[in-house]
């Protein structure tokens, strides 16, 4: 800070100002420039950089979801076959969870302070007691399209950075959570990796398109988490009114979201280069018939309440009946033709498949 003080005092001296020169760096402390200084780089690299990469992402997101909002797909709940959905709704699923993140995270404050060795203008007030110093500090800060902080010690408290990079730490976890859902429906089959021209996918076997995208964006995310995480551990604490522990820490703002932003670029590509296989989502949901049977006992426990069945616990009839093997569609009609229910709830039964036991998703994804 001292070198640059005497570099901006050599500059007012070549330009003539010598008379002003004393006042470079007057009554500040060197947190006075710094909270400045990194308040404008954060928020510039937040507003013009890093919310940009992530609205790629979103956008590419809503567009799928749309695309494949009446895309009937097995769910699986702990991994096992579960009520079906559709593919654009689990991805609107993402995509609403990183809008409501990304609207707290566009609200960032970004603070400074411009209030000397302590914060208490001190020096200031020995100069010139009769000038309103927080009002003149308010005015410049402000002026620099910043927030004001007029109560702290030696540094900006740094309380504004802590709830940015948690509020990006988590946005960097849902994006995780994206990787590696996409990651598995590739596994699954449910997306089919489109080829790229040249690439190598082994360095053995050269059938395989290896989901790189995905793993590159969750590694990259760790670490921007891991950094972020300490980041913010670190700078809501210093010692009475001032060490140095933020400083070091400070260094690595860039890093942290240097490695978010290459994960935000392999997921954009990522998500460009795969293709749903419709048929495969079908032929899955196909083999698993017994997803039926939450449908099955609560349409029972409905016609229970309206008097038109005298059925006990229908759960345990349908846990009986499905439980740990596989119930094919003709078993399922057998099994609802038998049922003491009325005729309309029958054939509400008899005409679902697992394919059309999707609810309101699609309209949800749109």
């Amino acid at each position: 800070m001292k070198a640059i003080e005497y570099l901006v005092r050599d500059r007012l001296s070549t330009l003539g100002l010598d008379s002003i020169a004393e006042l470079t760096h007057f009554a500040a402390t060197s947190e006075d420039i710094n909270s400045a200084s990194y308040a404008l780089t954060v928020k510039r690299a937040v507003e013009e950089v890093w919310l940009p990469g992530l609205d790629t992402v979103i956008a590419k997101l809503r567009e799928l979801a749309v695309e494949h909002a009446d895309a009937a797909m097995l769910s699986r709940t702990h991994g096992q076959p579960a009520t079906p959905s559709t593919m654009g709704k689990e991805i609107a699923v993402f995509a609403w969870r990183l809008e409501r993140v990304r609207s707290q995270i566009a609200a960032s404050d970004y603070l400074a302070k411009f209030s000397g060795a302590t914060g208490t203008w001190s020096a200031h007030l020995a100069a010139d007691p009769d000038a309103d110093w927080p009002t003149i500090a308010r005015e410049y800060i402000e002026g620099l399209g910043l927030g004001f902080n007029i109560l702290t010690t030696q540094i900006e408290s740094h309380d504004w950075q802590v709830e940015l990079y948690d509020r990006v730490r988590h946005a960097g976890g849902i994006l995780h959570n994206l990787a590696t859902d996409i990651w598995t429906y590739i596994s699954l089959g449910y997306f089919a990796q489109i080829p790229v021209a040249g690439a190598t996918g082994s360095s053995t076997m050269p059938h395989k398109i290896n989901p790189i995208r995905f793993e590159n964006a969750e590694a990259n995310l760790e670490i921007s988490g891991a950094l972020l995480a300490s980041l913010g551990q670190t700078l809501v604490t210093s010692r009475l009114q001032r060490d140095l522990t933020d400083s070091t820490t400070q260094r690595n703002i860039g890093v942290a979201f240097g490695h978010s932003l290459l994960a935000l670029d392999n997921l954009r590509r990522g998500l460009n280069a795969i293709s749903l296989s419709r048929d495969v989502l079908l032929a899955d949901l196909d083999v698993n018939w017994e997803v039926l049977a939450e449908a099955i006992q609560t349409v029972i426990r409905a016609e229970v309440v309206a008097g038109r069945s005298t059925i006990t616990d229908p759960y345990a009839l349908l846990k009986e009946l499905t439980r740990g093997h596989r119930v094919g569609a003709a078993d399922l009609a057998e099994f609802v033709q038998g049922l003491e229910i009325g005729d309309a709830a029958k054939q509400r039964l008899l005409a679902l498949t697992p394919a059309t036991y999707t609810g309101i998703a699609a309209r949800l994804a749109r």
